[in-house]
């Protein structure tokens, strides 16, 4: 089954009109601090390694977002440019979610080889925009439902 694609316009429409779906930023915990989509969750689908200074993926993950989400909930997932929130989406379809959409763009839009946007992304489109670690919706705080499960 392949993923639906949807723009930032759709995604903002989706959130508006259905009061349980869900944004879900699989970007890294300082993007999401510099600034998300308002009441977005993070959950980082992958994370930097000290080690060898690649991004690998997140253990977590998966756990994290099934401690907090339900398998049939309207999700809504974005990143940075669309390409972290595909992967992201391929997992949790794998693992049995049914109502995944991946938003074109991300947050910041993707970029041509040449570093032009191709796509605008959710803040360029002028889309709600806040900043934080969202409280209860921060990675910290949805990676505890999984410590005390």
């Amino acid at each position: 089954m392949s993923i639906k694609q949807i723009s930032p316009q759709e995604a903002l429409q989706v959130l508006e009109g259905d009061p349980e779906a869900v944004y879900l930023d699989v970007r890294t915990v300082p993007e999401y601090l510099a600034g998300h989509p308002v009441s977005s969750l993070n959950v980082p689908v992958v994370l930097p390694n000290p080690a060898t200074g690649q991004m690998t993926p997140n253990p977590e993950f998966l756990p994290t977002v099934e401690a907090n989400l339900a398998k049939d909930a309207r999700i809504i997932v974005g990143c940075m440019s669309g390409m972290r929130s595909q992967f992201a989406t391929d997992l949790m379809e794998r693992a049995g979610y049914q109502n995944v959409s991946n938003m074109q763009g991300g947050f910041g839009g993707a970029r041509d080889p040449m570093g032009r946007v191709v796509i605008k992304g959710w803040r360029d489109s002028g889309l709600p925009v806040e900043s934080g670690d969202g409280g209860a919706a921060s990675y910290e705080a949805l990676l505890e439902k999984v410590k005390r499960q």
